[in-house]
């Protein structure tokens, strides 16, 4: 009896073997991704990343305690495997997975949870936007190892979005406390790292990189994600991204068949439409979470004459700003109609928390006149605007050069601004050396940017806030600071704490009306989520919160 037992237990063990290589008769492994991105990353390093052409690729190397499933938004187990909290919502106790390793085959542990938290974005000495969206309350939370996978989280206060923002990336003890210890951290994991110093638990690990060309990423086969027939993931072996700077180039590259999926402007989306070419599948998901905005240098410690500083300062001279933007000819122009208008820093697609009462500036250019009479601008005879002190209003605009839509939006509302007798220097430059004008030499006058979205206002702290790291109008200047944007710090701070969800919309309704009041940043309009891949990918889901690639371990090649 037993014999025989064990002789149909085996067949059925071979049985299901063969299903799970297979999936049911196909494997799904194997194969590369070609994709594109407009710029070079500016490291490899997640926790002082600002910019999206670092936390792209990142986002594919480490991973967080919890994830956003991006289909559903809600909140899923990722490197915690469960976790509870107690009644006061302040003490959070996380239980952990024990089958993960870093790629290097280090085991993850408790420890590495407690290190990102207390050495890295805690440390003052290492400037991070996390330090910023962690911040709340009186004191910092603090973080317990009760055992090798058990790790407990202290609230100073109650903490709404806690759990949700348990996606921060874990970094790994063992590999970057030397770093820490010898303060170099916030140049660690840069552009001339070794493949095997870029550290992470994710699907994916840093094979090449080469300036200007390409970043390759290959498959974490240490990765501990399986599928439901127990194969492990990813499917996919490589990741090729080719540093494709003109968004012209990369749509001539996807339809000659050099890349697999690019993300669309509309008329790129209309042009393929019409032209149906075969093997291709195109995707529009809905308006896009991400802003599109201007915003003025308004810090008084900053470069530029102070003279411009008072325009900059002066709330009638942005308003009458807004009122020149034709957000409309902006969708039709350069959206193709497939486009949503602007006014505010919650876009309507986020429909927990969008306020529709705020007040908006809508293209009307005589309203923008009185608004400048009333800030003491004139118009001299020769037709060009002067202030009070009678200074020609000339300033530069600048925006970065690989972003055409960007540029296509800029020379509108030049035009725009020279009908109110502005005269505008238009200046296109390298996305990182943009970057770096706003964030360390604060050397600029106006800059044309965008932000990405996200589902919680207060993923974004460090923008609204005076002490965020992209504080973008007036960064690091105490002595700039508004007497509304502390009203805007303490809503941040009283919303964190607020666990009654209506209590928390009211107060990031009363953010809103704030900051449209006051217009720091100048929205303008948001694309629909546009995209085109080939038709040979399975378990592809674009949404958009989560992307392309929000379920990058489960995407596989059709065979």
């Amino acid at each position: 009896m037993c014999l025989r037992h064990s002789k149909i237990s085996l067949i059925c063990s071979l049985f299901l073997c063969c299903v799970s290589i297979c999936g049911y008769g196909e494997d799904l492994r194997g194969g590369s991704l070609v994709i594109s991105a407009s710029s070079i990353p500016k490291s490899f390093n997640p926790i002082v990343a600002k910019e999206t052409s670092t936390t792209f690729i990142t986002g594919f190397i480490f991973e967080g305690l919890t994830s956003t499933d991006g289909v559903t938004q809600e909140i899923k187990p990722n490197l915690a495997e469960s976790w509870k909290v107690d009644n006061s919502g302040k003490v959070w106790t996380f239980y952990l997975r024990k089958d993960v390793l870093w790629n290097d085959g280090v085991q993850f542990t408790a420890r590495d949870v407690k290190f990102t938290f207390d050495r890295l974005i805690f440390n003052q000495d290492i400037p991070t936007s996390s330090r910023d969206v962690f911040t709340f309350g009186k004191g910092n939370l603090k973080v317990e190892v009760i055992d090798k996978f058990t790790v407990r989280f202290i609230l100073p206060d109650s903490f709404a979005p806690f759990l949700r923002l348990m996606g921060q990336e874990i970094l790994p003890e063992h590999k970057y406390k030397e770093a820490v210890d010898k303060k170099g951290f916030p140049f660690a994991l840069g552009l001339d790292s070794k493949p095997q110093d870029i550290v992470g638990t994710g699907p994916f690990m840093l094979e090449d990189f080469k300036p200007g060309e390409w970043v390759i990423l290959k498959k974490n086969k240490k990765y501990w994600k399986r599928d439901k027939f127990g194969n492990q993931l990813p499917y996919i072996d490589r990741i090729i991204i080719l540093t494709i700077p003109d968004q012209n180039l990369a749509l001539l590259k996807f339809k000659k068949g050099e890349l697999d999926m690019i993300s669309l402007r509309p008329y790129d989306y209309i042009l393929l439409m019409k032209e149906k070419i075969p093997g291709i599948k195109l995707y529009n998901v809905g308006p896009s979470l991400s802003s599109e905005f201007i915003v003025f240098n308004q810090n008084l410690d900053s470069k530029i004459p102070d003279y411009k500083k008072e325009w900059f300062r002066n709330v009638n001279f942005r308003r009458a700003i807004s009122c020149a933007i034709d957000r409309k000819s902006i969708i039709d122009n350069i959206y193709a109609g497939l486009g949503y208008p602007l006014y505010g820093p919650v876009n309507e697609a986020v429909v927990e928390f969008y306020n529709p009462r705020i007040k908006k500036f809508e293209y009307d250019l005589k309203k923008a006149e009185i608004y400048l009479s009333e800030a003491g601008f004139r118009k001299g005879k020769n037709g060009f605007l002067y202030d009070w002190k009678g200074n020609q209003v000339v300033f530069s605009l600048i925006t970065n050069s690989n972003n055409s839509q960007r540029i296509e939006q800029a020379n509108l509302i030049r035009a725009d601004l020279e009908k109110l007798g502005m005269k505008v220097n238009f200046l296109p430059v390298d996305f990182n050396s943009l970057v770096n004008r706003i964030n360390v030499t604060k050397d600029w006058e106006a800059v044309m940017i965008g932000l990405t979205g996200s589902i919680d206002p207060h993923f974004g702290k460090n923008v609204w806030v005076t002490t965020g790291h992209l504080h973008l109008w007036n960064l690091g200047s105490k002595k700039s600071v508004h007497d509304w944007e502390k009203e805007v710090d303490q809503i941040f701070e009283e919303a964190a704490r607020q666990l009654d969800n209506k209590k928390r919309k009211k107060l990031y309704d009363r953010w809103q009306e704030i900051f449209c009041e006051n217009q720091p940043m100048i929205f303008t309009a948001t694309s629909a989520v546009l995209y085109a891949t080939k038709d040979k990918f399975g378990n592809l889901k674009p949404t958009v919160y989560g992307g392309l690639f929000h379920n990058i371990e489960e995407i596989y090649i059709k065979k």
